[in-house]
C-alpha cells in the first residue's frame, strides 16, 4: 500500500495482513483512489459481511492439554467483536482470507448448527461430556441477537441436559438465563463472562464490539441470581497495560457474584503480533514499547511462543507476577473454593413417540 494506510473506524485491526497460505496480496494505490469518496470511506467504515458456512457437523474436538475443555461448538466463524488481541484470527487464513480486517467482517454463519447439535446428540456414538461454547469466537457476538443461533442450540441442550460451559465478552447472554438455569438446575450449566479491563474506554479501544466492563459485571450479575455458575476469566491479562487491573477485576467480579475465576496472559500468535503492534501505535503510542519488551520478556524474548503450558501464561519474573497476583486475589476473595459445578452425568435423550402410535395422531 503507497501512502498512509487508511484507519478503519469502529474496528479492532487497522488492516489486513497477508494471508500465510496464499502467495498473493492485495494492495491499495491510495493515490488513484483519492477522488472517489465512496470508496474512501468504504475503507473507512467497512461493512459487516454475513456468509454462510455449509459445515456438516457442529462438535470441535480439543487436543490441546492446556485448553479447559474437550470438546466444543461455534454457531459462528469470525467475530465482530473485533478484539485486537483474538488469539482466533488465524483460524480465517484456512478460509482464505485475512486474520485482520476480514476476521471481524467477515462473519460465517452456521444456519445448520441446531440441527447438526441435535444429530450428534442423537448419535449412539455420542459420549457424555461438557460442551463448551464458544471454543473460537464468541456465540453472543452481535449478529447472535437476530439470527439467535446460540439460543436455538441451548434450547437443544436443555432438551437432552447436554452439558455447557459458554465464556463470553457480551452481556446478550442474560437473554438465555431461562435456559441457563433450567440447565443448571441438573448441573449442566455455567457462565464465565470475561474481563480484560474496567476501563471503558481502553475496553472500547480493544474490543470494540463488546459489551462495556459494566455491562458485564451486570451479566454476572443477574446470572448469579438465578443460580446459573458463573464465574470470571481476566483475559487476556496485558503487562504494562492490563495487568495492575487483576485485583480489581476479580473483587468486582466477586461483588457481582462470580465464584469462580481464571486468567489467560496475552497470546499473539502470527499475525496477531503485528496487528496488535500496530494497535498499540494507533491507541497506546506511549506505552507500545514497554508492552511490546514486557511480553517478550514472557517467551524467551519472542512476542509468542506456541508450546503447551507457556503459551497462555508464559515464564519468568513478569509472568510469575501476575500469577502470584491472581492467586492471593482469588484467595481473599474466596474465589475458586469450590470446584466447577458443570457435569454430564444429567444427559439424556428425551424420549420420542413410537412410530405407530404417531399414525393416530
Amino acid at each position: 500500500m503507497s501512502g498512509e494506510r487508511i484507519q478503519p473506524r469502529g474496528r479492532g485491526a487497522g488492516f489486513n495482513p497477508p494471508n500465510r497460505f496464499d502467495p498473493l496480496r492485495h494492495e491499495i494505490e491510495l493515490e488513484t483512489v483519492q477522488d472517489d469518496a465512496d470508496y474512501l470511506d468504504s475503507l473507512r467504515r467497512p461493512e459487516t459481511e454475513f456468509i454462510d458456512d455449509r459445515s456438516r457437523s457442529i462438535v470441535a474436538e480439543n487436543r490441546s492439554p492446556d485448553v479447559g475443555f474437550e470438546s466444543s461448538v461455534n454457531p459462528y466463524r469470525g467475530c465482530e467483536h473485533g478484539c485486537i488481541y483474538c488469539y482466533a484470527r488465524p483460524t480465517h487464513e484456512f478460509l482464505g482470507m485475512s486474520a485482520g480486517l476480514d476476521f471481524e467482517t467477515k462473519i460465517l454463519v452456521k444456519r445448520e448448527a441446531p440441527a447438526l447439535l441435535r444429530e450428534a446428540l442423537d448419535s449412539p456414538r455420542w459420549r457424555p461430556r461438557v460442551l463448551a461454547m464458544s471454543g473460537v469466537t464468541d456465540p453472543y457476538q452481535p449478529i447472535e441477537r437476530k439470527l439467535r443461533l446460540t439460543r436455538a442450540c441451548l434450547e437443544v441442550m436443555a432438551e437432552y441436559r447436554q452439558a455447557v460451559t459458554i465464556v463470553t465478552k457480551n452481556r446478550l447472554v442474560v437473554r438465555d438465563v431461562d435456559l441457563l438455569a433450567d440447565l443448571a438446575r441438573h448441573r449442566a450449566a455455567g457462565v464465565f463472562v470475561s474481563i480484560t479491563t474496567l476501563n471503558p474506554a481502553l475496553a472500547a479501544d480493544l474490543e470494540p464490539r463488546t459489551s462495556r466492563p459494566s455491562g458485564r459485571l451486570a451479566a454476572i450479575r443477574a446470572l448469579s441470581a438465578a443460580g446459573v455458575p458463573t464465574g470470571v476469566m481476566v483475559a487476556p491479562v496485558i503487562p504494562g497495560l492490563t495487568d495492575h487491573e487483576t485485583p480489581a477485576i476479580l473483587e468486582a467480579a466477586a461483588k457481582a457474584g462470580a465464584t469462580a475465576a481464571g486468567y489467560v496472559a496475552v497470546r499473539l500468535p502470527m499475525a496477531v503480533a503485528p496487528l496488535f503492534a500496530d494497535w498499540l501505535e494507533r491507541h497506546r503510542p506511549d506505552a507500545r514499547d514497554k508492552v511490546l519488551d514486557r511480553i517478550r520478556s514472557m517467551h524467551g524474548g519472542k512476542l509468542y511462543d506456541s508450546r503447551f503450558g507457556d503459551r497462555m501464561r508464559g515464564e519468568g519474573p513478569i509472568a510469575d507476577m501476575i500469577a502470584r497476583v491472581f492467586k492471593t486475589s482469588c484467595r481473599r476473595l474466596d474465589l475458586n473454593v469450590r470446584p466447577w459445578p458443570v457435569s454430564p452425568a444429567a444427559f439424556r435423550r428425551p424420549e420420542k413417540p413410537d412410530a405407530q402410535m404417531r399414525l393416530f395422531d
